[in-house]
């Protein structure tokens, strides 16, 4: 069993999402093939969407849409896509060029529908300056959270992903006092503290993982982005399944007990999509579980 090595290595100093539309799908399972030649799981992780597999004639248990949901304070759209290549390396030039071989490469059966650049901020703090990722399993316990196993062959060592992009609202964010802006994070910003007296609103009380019934463990990998005039957090979170991040969204959009996370008092999703990534063999993608 292999997985993609970036599911679980460390967040890179420079990352670029890369989302996919179909084009010509006669020349999908060609265009597949040539990325998985290209595409080690290491510099190059990808995910295949649930459109994809309806053109290969392919299911992979577990795969839905991305739910949307929309309450008076918290809008979560769902924009799926064909195909996800998160890029990941140390120079943001290297990653364009990288992106345009890929864009090159897979047409016309796929078309870039966008293309996020990111990097990591800091020891790995979001744009408000909180640390990112704190309570992600280690060691034995990430692999167990991140990656599927016991499923067979093509599926075992792969994972599942989700992603959106949040743009903040810095001018909300820096209208709160230190104390209040602590207590939408559920932690102290200066030396990451968790406040035992956070309100139930706070996103730490939100999205605890061990709080919930089975636990909801997931291997978060989000970066800062950000263009000309907006920022925010590119979030994503593998785990075996999609069990996990759908049971903390619920909780977050008030969806179970009618407490809204905080953190929509000051960023909001604008994307959100599934995506499938296939596990790997002799280091390079391995399709399979999806017939190639």
């Amino acid at each position: 069993m292999g997985y993609q090595g970036g599911v679980l290595g460390p967040v890179p100093a420079q990352g670029r999402y890369l989302t996919f539309a179909l084009g010509s799908r006669a020349h999908a399972k060609r265009a597949l093939r040539t990325l998985a030649e290209i595409a080690d799981g290491e510099n190059i992780v990808v995910g295949l969407g649930q459109s994809l597999l309806r053109v290969l004639d392919r299911t992979i248990p577990g795969l839905k849409r991305f739910p949307a949901s929309q309450t008076k304070t918290a809008v979560v759209p769902s924009t799926p896509s064909a195909l996800w290549c998160w890029l990941r390396g140390t120079d943001r030039g290297d990653l364009f060029e990288l992106s345009r071989t890929l864009a090159d490469k897979l047409a016309p059966a796929f078309v870039l529908e966008n293309a996020v650049d990111a990097y990591r901020h800091g020891s790995g703090r979001d744009l408000t300056g909180y640390e990112d990722g704190t309570e992600n399993p280690k060691g034995k316990k990430a692999v167990d959270a991140a990656i599927m196993s016991g499923a067979g062959a093509g599926l075992d060592g792969s994972s599942f992903v989700a992603v959106q992009q949040w743009v903040h609202n810095f001018p909300a964010f820096n209208a709160m006092n230190g104390k209040r802006q602590d207590n939408s994070i559920g932690r102290r910003r200066h030396d990451n503290f968790e406040l035992e007296d956070a309100p139930k609103s706070s996103h730490v009380k939100r999205t605890a993982q061990e709080d919930f019934a089975p636990e909801a463990f997931l291997m978060r990998r989000s970066m800062p982005w950000n263009d000309a005039t907006r920022g925010g957090l590119m979030f994503v979170a593998f785990g075996r399944s999609l069990y996990a991040f759908e049971a903390q969204l619920n909780r977050m959009t008030g969806a179970e007990d009618g407490i809204v996370d905080a953190l929509f008092r000051f960023t909001t999703p604008v994307t959100g999509a599934y995506f499938w990534c296939p596990p790997t063999k002799r280091g390079r993608l391995d399709l399979s579980a999806v017939g190639l």
